[in-house]
C-alpha cells in the first residue's frame, strides 16, 4: 500500500510538470498574439501616413492582365532610396533603385540594381519630357504633379519591360533609422574605401576589407559611395545588392518581431509605399521561409558615355533583354515577343 501511495504521488508530480509547461507556453503565445494585434493596428496607422495611390486601373500594373495577390502570386517590388537632403525634403531623386521579385512557388528571390545614370526616355514630364538619367523621373514626377513614385515606377517598367506591382521609397533618414532599429547589419566588405558622412561633411567614414558590422550611418555611406577609384572594381550596384541581402537576413532574424513597433514609427515619417499592412505580413512570412542561397542577383551590363556634356550609363541592348527575360521568368511570365525598352542602348538586342 505504501509503495502504491508513493508511486501515485510521484505520478502526480510527473503529471503536474507538463500542465505547467503547457500553461507557460500558452501565456507566451497569448503575449505574442497580443503583441501582434498591437503591432498590426500600429502598422496600419503608420502605413496610412505612408500610403501612395499610383492611380492604376484595377489596382495593377498596365503590363499585367490581372492584379496579383501577395503570398499567392509571384510579385515584383521596386525599392527606392530617395536623396532629398540637399533639396530640403522636396523634389528629390531616386538615388538607388533595386527591383526585387519574390516567387512563393519556387521560394526564390531575384534582384537587379537599376544604374541611376541610365539614359532613358522619360514621358509624362511636361516640359522635361525627353532623354534623361533614370533617377530624374522621380524629380520630374514631383515637379509636374504627375506623381514622383508613379513616374519612377512607370519609367523603370518601360526600361525593363517588366510589371512592377509594388514599391517602397525611403529617404536617407529613414534608411539610417531602420538599420539602427534592426541592430545594424553584417557585411563582408570586399575592398576598403572611404566616403564622406552626409550628416557631417568634415567626417570621413572608413571601411576596411573583411567582415564588418555597420550601423545606419555607416551603411548609408557604404551604399552611396561612387566617386572613389575602388568603385570601378567594387561597384556601387554590387554594394547595394550586398546590403539588401544583409538587411533582409537581419529583418527575418529571431527577435525582429518585437522591433516592429519602432519600425512602423519610422515608416510613417520616412517611407512611401503602396503596400498594405496585411501584404507586408504576407511578405514577411515568405521571407522568413527563404534561405540565403535562394536570393539571386543579376546585372545590367553596359558602358559609361558622355552625351552633350553629361555622363550617362548606356545599357547593353542584349544584356537588358536578357535581364528582362530572367525577371519575367521569375514572375512566371513568358518572354515578351514584342520586347521594347525606353533606354538608349549600345548594341542590338
Amino acid at each position: 500500500m505504501a509503495d502504491s501511495r508513493v508511486s501515485r504521488r510521484h505520478g502526480n508530480k510527473k503529471r503536474k510538470w507538463p500542465r505547467r509547461l503547457l500553461i507557460a507556453l500558452l501565456i507566451i503565445v497569448l503575449i505574442v498574439i497580443a503583441y501582434g494585434v498591437y503591432v498590426y493596428y500600429k502598422a496600419n496607422d503608420a502605413l496610412n501616413d505612408s500610403q501612395v495611390d499610383l492611380g492604376r486601373s484595377g489596382d495593377k500594373s498596365a503590363l499585367r492582365d490581372q492584379a496579383v495577390t501577395i503570398g499567392k502570386d509571384p510579385i515584383s517590388i521596386l525599392i527606392m532610396g530617395i536623396e532629398n537632403y540637399s533639396t530640403n525634403g522636396k523634389d528629390g531623386r531616386a538615388d538607388s533603385q533595386i527591383l526585387v521579385t519574390v516567387n512563393p512557388d519556387t521560394k526564390k528571390m531575384t534582384m537587379v540594381t537599376i544604374p541611376r545614370d541610365s539614359r532613358v526616355q522619360i514621358d509624362h514630364a511636361g516640359q522635361y519630357t525627353g532623354m534623361h538619367k533614370i533617377n530624374a523621373a522621380y524629380t520630374y514626377g514631383s515637379i509636374t504633379d504627375y506623381g514622383a513614385d508613379k513616374l519612377q515606377v512607370e519609367t523603370v517598367e518601360k526600361m525593363l519591360d517588366v510589371p512592377i506591382d509594388k514599391f517602397v521609397a525611403v529617404d536617407f533618414d529613414g534608411f539610417r533609422d531602420i538599420v539602427d532599429t534592426l541592430g545594424g547589419v553584417d557585411i563582408n566588405i570586399k575592398q576598403g574605401f572611404w566616403e564622406k558622412d552626409i550628416y557631417n561633411h568634415n567626417k570621413h567614414i572608413t571601411f576596411q576589407a573583411g567582415p564588418a558590422h555597420l550601423n545606419g550611418e555607416e551603411a548609408l555611406a557604404f551604399v552611396r559611395m561612387r566617386k572613389r577609384a575602388v568603385n570601378v572594381t567594387y561597384s556601387r550596384d554590387e554594394r547595394q545588392r550586398q546590403f539588401l541581402k544583409a538587411v533582409i537576413n537581419q529583418a527575418i532574424s529571431a527577435g525582429t518581431i518585437f522591433k516592429v513597433g519602432e519600425i512602423t514609427d519610422i515608416l510613417g515619417k520616412h517611407v512611401e509605399t503602396n503596400l498594405k499592412a496585411n501584404e507586408i505580413y504576407a511578405l514577411e512570412k515568405q521571407y522568413s521561409s527563404m534561405k540565403k542561397s535562394s536570393i539571386k542577383t543579376i546585372n545590367i551590363d553596359g558602358q559609361n558615355e558622355n552625351v552633350n556634356g553629361l555622363d550617362y550609363f548606356i545599357p547593353d541592348g542584349q544584356s537588358l533583354q536578357d535581364v528582362s527575360n530572367k525577371l519575367r521568368k521569375s514572375l512566371n511570365l513568358q518572354p515578351d515577343p514584342n520586347y521594347s525598352t525606353n533606354a538608349d542602348t549600345v548594341g542590338a538586342p
